[in-house]
């Protein structure tokens, strides 16, 4: 089964608040998920990892008349959190992708202390190969 591990983080002001951590203490933070994302690539759960840009980057896309796009600037003042980054994985069962969930929820921030992301986490429901559409 391939579930999608989707990382929360907190609005703040368009971009992402480690942007104003100690070089320390990214460090640490990305040298957790370099970790994490190793460890699921050896086990052979990793199907793909990506980080996104900060929300002040983001766009909602509508259509528009004549099927002109319609962009909309980011961030929403709606949403409490955005998107950070998602992994997709594939494990045998739910149980397994909720303890990877719980690790990613645990890197580091500030001062080593865990952050506790919020990590939704769905099950794929259809996977389409590229070729295939």
């Amino acid at each position: 089964m391939k579930y999608m591990l989707m990382m929360h983080a907190p609005h703040g002001t368009g971009d992402w608040q480690s942007f104003n951590w100690s070089p320390e203490d990214l460090q640490a933070h990305y040298g957790y998920w370099h970790r994490l994302n190793k460890e699921l690539s050896e086990s052979g759960e990793l199907v793909g990892v990506e980080g996104l840009a900060a929300p002040g980057e983001a766009k909602v896309v509508r259509a528009g008349k004549n099927g002109v796009p319609a962009v909309t600037d980011g961030p929403f003042p709606e949403a409490k959190e955005f998107l950070a980054g998602y992994w997709i994985v594939e494990v045998d069962r739910p149980e397994r992708a909720y303890e990877i969930a719980a690790k990613a929820s645990a890197a580091p921030g500030p001062g080593g202390a865990p952050l506790i992301l919020p990590i939704e986490v769905r099950r794929v429901m259809m996977s389409v190969p590229p070729g295939d559409m």
